[in-house]
């Protein structure tokens, strides 16, 4: 009996969880309800995911008087003008055309990396820590073909806002 009892007990809990409950109405849509755009978050690479031994990634340095480049925008015009670049590439603008035409990066916008521990396989190729850490940091989490940007930061980011396109 005293067994019984005890069984009872830990299952009781079980009852009460929602296991029989009736399920909830979904919540009615007016008739002349606007439907609105489905909005997907950006994927983010797994927490978990090893990031690659050597990246290749072109960037679009925006740059402000002040930051170490002959930038003459004020910083709150080179943050409006990252945050437009960004969203541009990101709707498939030719990413080439906009480091042409708008980076304030003097070395040509490509760049391979090798990751910490990975020893560099050519004259061209940077050592992360030798790099500005937000081009990293960014660098090293996108996809092939993926974008993202490093806002300016005066210890990770300190020349300005990247928006960096991982080529290899």
């Amino acid at each position: 009996m005293k067994r019984a009892l005890a069984l009872a007990l830990l299952l009781a809990p079980g009852w009460g969880c929602g296991g029989a409950a009736e399920p909830k109405p979904e919540p009615k849509q007016e008739p002349h309800a606007e439907a609105k755009p489905e909005m997907k978050p950006e994927p983010k690479p797994a927490a978990n995911r090893p990031e690659p031994e050597r990246i290749t990634v072109a960037h679009v340095l925006i740059s402000f008087a002040g930051a170490g480049t002959e930038a003459k925008r004020s910083k709150a015009e080179a943050e409006k003008l990252a945050n437009d670049v960004l969203a541009r590439a990101k709707k498939g603008e030719d990413f080439d055309k906009l480091m042409k035409d708008l980076s304030d990066d003097t070395g040509g916008g490509v760049y391979m990396m090798s990751n910490l521990g990975v020893r560099p396989t050519s004259p061209d190729e940077y050592p992360r820590n030798k790099m500005v850490a937000a081009f990293g940091d960014v660098g090293f989490r996108l996809d092939v073909g993926g974008i993202g940007m490093s806002a300016y930061d005066p210890r990770t980011s300190p020349y300005g806002w990247h928006i960096i396109k991982r080529l290899k």
